[in-house]
């Protein structure tokens, strides 16, 4: 039998979005994701927000502190400046680029580079976080990640923040977010005064009070937090990589 030869060269390229709320392990995904293309030799290269320097100023960090080496750069389009011959690009904290990096990740992957963008798809508010669902529209592969609401134990899709805070963008880990689900989503929270808050039963400082009434079993707050997380993925076919080995 003849050998399958493989010419990477004439592959299309093509975008996945690995998105979700915080805590819901899309860094962890991407970091996998990377590290399986180095394991089949393709040139990788990682980018990430420079704004981003919760846990590493040069690394793409996970909350379970799994990380790997990054370029940080403070505009989406430095990204085509810096791929170079990379056949796989990887980017991290998408929702910091905003929608300048659609047309950047529709170019990397006409050029024919495997583009893998992982982010928030909802604000604070719950609204649809730019430029997650954009690219969610342009990419071939979908990939929804949950985490685990700390209130009632629920799949969490929303990142409640819990401190006092208005702006849009407010960069921050586990001091400043928690993962909630739907039912246990309050985004009025976060523009409350600590008096207000208080009177309300929620300290935005605090974690939630469990639901003693949602029929779910409490968890400690922090618990299940990227560790645990239940992913949702739109299949049309299946990414290269969305399936564990066996």
């Amino acid at each position: 039998m003849d050998p399958i030869v493989v010419d990477r060269s004439n592959q299309p390229g093509w975008i996945e979005v690995v998105c979700g709320s915080m805590f819901s392990g899309k860094t962890e995904e991407l970091i996998r994701r990377l590290k399986r293309a180095r394991i089949a030799r393709l040139r990788v290269e990682i980018f990430k927000p420079a704004i981003d320097v919760r846990f590493s100023e040069s690394e793409v960090v996970s909350h379970d502190e799994n990380a790997i080496l990054s370029t940080p750069v403070d505009s989406a389009h430095q990204i085509i400046l810096l791929s170079g011959q990379a056949q796989v690009i990887g980017i991290d904290e998408a929702q910091f680029f905003g929608l300048e990096l659609v047309e950047v990740c529709r170019s990397l992957a006409e050029s024919g580079k495997r583009v893998i963008v992982a982010g928030l798809d909802q604000d604070y508010l719950g609204q649809p976080f730019e430029p997650i669902p954009q690219l969610m529209a342009i990419a071939e592969y979908v990939t929804k990640l949950h985490a685990i609401c700390v209130v009632c134990g629920s799949p969490a899709n929303h990142s409640q923040r819990i401190v006092t805070a208005t702006d849009r963008v407010v960069v921050g880990a586990s001091e400043s977010y928690e993962p909630r689900c739907r039912r246990c989503f309050d985004p009025s929270l976060s523009s409350r005064t600590e008096g207000e808050s208080n009177a309300a039963g929620q300290n935005p400082g605090l974690r939630a009070t469990p639901d003693t009434d949602s029929g779910i079993p409490d968890i400690p707050a922090g618990d299940g937090l990227a560790t645990d997380a239940i992913s949702v993925t739109e299949r049309m076919p299946q990414s290269p990589d969305s399936a564990e080995e066996s």
